[in-house]
């Protein structure tokens, strides 16, 4: 079967089931200074697996360019003042204050 002749979609699919236990390739993509670095790294894989994914297909497809989209971003929402939570309890002499009951 080629695999380039299956849609976009699919070869996501493809590609993200390769980088699950991947363990080099999820090294570097986590040590990648930004989202550009890590569309370099993802077109070699590609490249290797066969699937010939473009820029455009990575930037543009679901869940990849989601992971290339947080790399390069802020998070929209972030809880706390983005520190650890062990931090957050220790920083603060008062006791932490509990929303609906869950922290």
């Amino acid at each position: 079967m080629n695999r380039r002749s299956l849609p976009v979609s699919q070869r996501i699919a493809l590609l993200v089931q390769a980088l699950d236990g991947a363990e080099k390739t999820n090294k570097a993509l986590a040590t990648c200074a930004d989202g550009e670095a890590m569309v370099e790294i993802l077109l070699g894989a590609s490249a290797k697996l066969g699937l010939g994914l473009t820029r455009r297909d990575l930037m543009e497809t679901p869940p990849i360019r989601d992971w290339i989209w947080f790399k390069s971003n802020d998070p929209l929402v972030t809880v706390g003042d983005a520190k650890p939570r062990y931090r957050q309890e220790s920083v603060d002499d008062k006791p932490r204050r509990k929303f609906l009951g869950l922290f």
